[in-house]
């Protein structure tokens, strides 16, 4: 869903199929890192008890004001609840097409 929505506001396919590895690929920028950086911790919590760490918030909060951090939070939030609601009801990933929903 997300990369479909993404390739059709004119995402590229390289920077799409690079998020995997967004550590090692060049063609993300500080800020989008950072980003990155964020929501990877955010969302695999299950993996480190501690939730996101100090240096990556500060890291966002270098690239990103109060209300650009609210709402990249909330983003993350948000993509994570309906993933795990889509877990949960057994949802098959794959036919959704850009703007499908609004």
């Amino acid at each position: 869903m997300h990369t479909k929505d993404a390739a059709a506001a004119g995402e590229t396919q390289l920077r799409l199929n690079l998020v995997a590895t967004w550590r090692e690929a060049t063609v993300f920028t500080e800020a989008e890192r950072a980003a990155l950086e964020l929501a990877e911790q955010g969302t695999r919590i299950a993996d480190a008890a501690a939730g996101v760490t100090d240096e990556a918030w500060a890291n966002a909060a270098k690239h990103y004001n109060e209300d650009e951090l609210a709402a990249l939070i909330s983003l993350i939030a948000i993509i994570n609840a309906y993933n795990r609601i889509n877990v949960i009801n057994q949802q098959p990933a794959g036919d959704y097409q850009p703007g499908q929903f609004g």
